[in-house]
């Protein structure tokens, strides 16, 4: 791409949208406004793609925000899925195995990534938006906000010019050492564990047995995370311990000779980098500063044991990005902003102890509790469920909402984001839900429809979901699967408002009316947006 992308060197003029940042974050909330038609610019301090492999695993749920800009199938071949996951000894006997619970998004429940060709295919995906300018070797030195927008000043370290842009709102998706967060003097709370980790990253000549398994192995003299890479390439996770030489253990001699106590020989891997650092517990106090908003590690940072500090990040921008949209459109008032913390933190907080749960299970050196570990959790797991039950109560928590952009009365289904089968659109085609509702407000019913004047003054479209079998019909979707109807009836609902990132504004059981739409409410009118994923 160049210093500066290919859609031109920027003017001083304003734009809907700065993005501080092009890591996946950034540049999903680039595709994101893109696909919008935002007008956005998107500042990156470095050259290129960042050629380090940091996370390794992402979620059906992260895949499917990718599909709404377009690029889940692209990605996805890129991927590897449907891989075991198991906890092992230090004999290498597995004393817990699982596989990841799909929750109805439409994807593999998880898929591990090589993060460099991931970013790439993403940054790809921001060409196709003219209204998207990248400049890279661009570092943001100062953002000053007023009542109409935020000036920017912008260093190119490429000829160490400085320049001022304008934008109606910023995200700022600069990384854990923030310079944003820190000029806006947010504090970033929380703590640093004492263990120091070595990240080995490498390029596989010679597969060995089970070489695409995903291991934890707990093993107390030292553990360690034994993880298949996609594109040809492995990862192993490795913690200092006391007395160690961080130096050395970053070697390729240290290496080499930590990897062949689970057979690997020399022949059958090239170490590509290897790199130490710390895990992290940090929350912003606030993700919001006025018109800036703090999203990815700028806000939170999180142990990496269950793969979800890519994906929070990710989260955050599907869940901030059609708010920006609405609220530049007029659409919604600018206070629906605020719910975007009030949406987020609760959810990046129970994964992070999620996540900080599942590491202690690895890591633990205590031999005592150890020992007791290896025995009780290989009889449990031979309980029907346990081992499900267990990966459910400690993984990935179900995406939900408890306060926010919600309408009340609250039902079972305020707050919780719609599953995504296959369904039979109106025109007879087999799509993904998302691709029929169209990133849009609309309204879901089943069975006969319930006048809702409210809903129908606003102009929001309805759809009818049928029951399998049923032939296509204009203003129908066909439940193909046997999941939406069902889904409603679990929830004791039969009418939901869905809004454009699919999840429950407001829900009615049958012959009810609907909580009216949020105060301020002018949709405009415009098409559905069809990812054809």
């Amino acid at each position: 791409m160049g210093e500066i992308s290919a859609k031109g060197r920027a003017e001083d003029s304003a734009y809907d949208v700065a993005v501080i940042g092009y890591g996946p974050t950034g540049v999903t909330a680039a595709n994101l406004l893109g696909g919008m038609g935002l007008k956005v610019v998107v500042l990156e301090r470095d050259a290129e793609v960042f050629s380090r492999a940091r996370a390794i695993s992402t979620d059906e749920e992260v895949v499917r925000i990718w599909q709404r800009i377009g690029l889940a199938d692209r990605l996805k071949q890129d991927m590897l899925a449907e891989r075991a996951l198991d906890f092992v000894d230090a004999r290498g006997r597995t004393f817990l195995s699982a596989h990841p619970t799909p929750r109805g998004h439409g994807h593999p429940p998880q898929m591990f990534i090589y993060q460099p060709a991931l970013e790439q295919v993403l940054r790809d995906g921001v060409d196709r938006h003219p209204n998207v300018e990248v400049l890279l070797r661009h570092e943001c030195l100062r953002v000053v906000q007023d009542g109409e927008g935020v000036e920017l000043t912008v260093l190119s370290t490429a000829d160490d010019s400085v320049r001022r842009l304008r934008a109606s709102y910023v995200i700022a998706a600069d990384g854990g050492s923030s310079l944003t967060r820190a000029q806006l003097n947010v504090g970033y709370e929380g703590r640093t564990y004492e263990d120091r980790w070595v990240v080995v990253d490498t390029e596989m000549l010679k597969p060995w047995p089970d070489h695409d398994r995903l291991r934890f192995r707990c093993d107390p003299a030292r553990p360690a995370v034994d993880c298949p890479t996609p594109l040809g390439h492995h990862r192993w996770e490795f913690p200092v311990l006391p007395g160690d030489d961080e130096k050395h253990l970053t070697t390729d001699d240290a290496i080499y000779a930590m990897v062949s106590r689970y057979g690997i020989s020399r022949d059958s891997i090239k170490i590509l980098r290897a790199t130490v650092y710390s895990h992290h517990v940090r929350f912003a106090a606030r993700f919001r500063v006025g018109r800036v908003f703090l999203a990815g590690d700028a806000a939170h940072a999180m142990p990496p044991w269950i793969g979800q500090g890519m994906a929070a990040g990710v989260r955050d921008v599907a869940n901030l990005c059609w708010k920006l949209d609405a609220v530049l459109r007029g659409e919604l008032p600018e206070a629906v902003l605020d719910s975007y913390e009030a949406e987020r933190k609760p959810h990046v907080k129970e994964v992070t102890r999620r996540a900080v749960f599942v590491g202690r299970i690895i890591t633990e050196r205590r031999r005592s509790v150890t020992g007791v570990r290896d025995s009780v959790l290989p009889v449990l797991s031979r309980v029907p469920g346990f081992a499900n039950w267990m990966q459910d109560a400690n993984w990935i928590p179900v995406a939900h909402y408890a306060d926010g952009l919600q309408a009340g009365p609250r039902t079972r289904a305020t707050g919780h984001q719609i599953p995504q089968p296959w369904v039979t659109g109106p025109d007879g085609d087999r799509v993904r839900l998302d691709d029929v509702l169209g990133g849009r407000w609309l309204l879901l019913h089943s069975g006969l429809p319930v006048p809702q004047p409210e809903w129908d003054r606003s102009g929001v479209p309805s759809l009818t979901m049928t029951p399998a079998g049923c032939r296509p019909a204009e203003g129908t979707v066909v439940d193909r699967d046997g999941v939406l109807l069902p889904w409603l009836a679990e929830h004791r609902v039969t009418t939901l408002a869905v809004r454009p990132d699919a999840y429950v504004y407001a829900a009615a059981p049958a012959g009810a009316q609907l909580p009216g739409p949020p105060a301020g409410f002018a949709p405009t009118s415009r098409p559905a947006t069809n990812s054809a994923q």
